[in-house]
């Protein structure tokens, strides 16, 4: 049995332990507070955005474009969105695992020239380490999105697509749903799926609470899937009131970029709203189970103090009956 020092020793690296923990929950609070606002301020641009386009593609339903040519798999694209630090959980296993499971898809579809465009440290090390190509570096991305670098990024993988470099481009990152639910995501990029039904189809997102206790999850989990998440957007076809200049084809070919542009940049918002989130909930549990260990290390001291105490006293009642 360890004596009393080392117990007192062990509740005191416990505490230490803890208060780290504990800050560190508020600190990725804090910064999951400030990705929802990202998001939040992205939301307008987003649903306009998705209004106009379902308006056009409702008034011209039989549009070719070049972005969504499909034709045989030989060269893929894969943008995996992770972070750059630890200790948010499974949060970066978990995307790593999908991106070896994409990979190993495609090796056994005879698919040999794979690149990876890796969002974050963690991604890049994967990539590294495994001998996989790799088009860049982009870890400044992980910790500050911009909308200006994924317009880049979107930018240079739209002109592999159309000069027959890539054939197809998957997006791999956590959709941020609330501060208790993150889903992991694999996406086709391109080709795009220019369908109705397909576009908005990820605007479900509950950004109302920073709120990740083991409790709140379980409500989340327990939630009836009746309970519905934000209006979805409603298309009507482009009447006399809109003025088209020069034609809607080419109106569309203007806006089909910026709705590819803005899938990047909103992998990105939502990879790192859910990173943080991740890492308060792993950060959360920590602090929990600090807590209980304090509580069984200070029982242990207890009844090890009450013992040496007994052991004390019966030492003295029998030198004194002796005597």
């Amino acid at each position: 049995m360890p004596s009393l020092k080392e117990i007192k020793t062990r509740i005191a690296s416990v505490n230490n332990t803890r208060k780290i923990t504990s800050a560190m929950k508020m600190v990725a609070s804090s910064k999951l507070h400030h990705a929802q606002t990202a998001i939040q301020n992205m939301l307008p641009y987003e649903n306009l955005l998705e209004h106009i386009l379902k308006s056009f593609l409702v008034t011209v339903p039989e549009i070719q474009n070049e972005f969504e040519v499909k034709r045989k798999v030989r060269h893929v694209a894969l943008v995996v969105f992770t972070s750059n630090s630890s200790l948010c959980g499974g949060f970066n296993n978990n995307v790593l695992k999908l991106l070896q499971t994409a990979i190993d898809e495609y090796t056994a579809a005879g698919v040999e020239d794979i690149v990876v465009y890796p969002i974050g440290h963690k991604a890049e090390e994967y990539a590294n380490k495994r001998g996989l190509r790799v088009a860049g570096s982009f870890l400044a991305l992980a910790d500050k999105p911009n909308a200006g670098d994924c317009a880049l990024i979107s930018q240079e993988l739209r002109e592999k697509f159309v000069d027959s470099e890539v054939d197809k481009v998957e997006l791999i990152y956590h959709h941020f749903k609330s501060a208790g639910s993150q889903i992991l995501t694999r996406k086709i990029f391109l080709p795009i799926d220019l369908s109705t039904e397909s576009i908005g189809r990820e605007n479900d997102r509950d950004l109302s609470s920073n709120v990740a206790t083991a409790k709140a999850q379980e409500y989340l989990r327990k939630r009836k899937a009746g309970e519905a998440g934000p209006a979805s957007v409603t298309a009507h076809a482009i009447n006399d009131n809109f003025i088209v200049e020069p034609d809607l084809d080419a109106v569309l070919n203007s806006l089909i970029p910026k709705e590819l542009n803005l899938q990047v940049f909103t992998a990105l918002l939502d990879s790192n709203a859910s990173e943080h989130a991740a890492r308060m909930v792993a950060m959360q549990t920590a602090t929990d189970n600090a807590d209980e260990l304090l509580r069984m290390l200070n029982l242990q001291y207890n009844k090890s103090r009450q013992q040496a105490i007994t052991s004390e006293l019966l030492d003295i009642v029998g030198g004194s009956v002796n005597n």
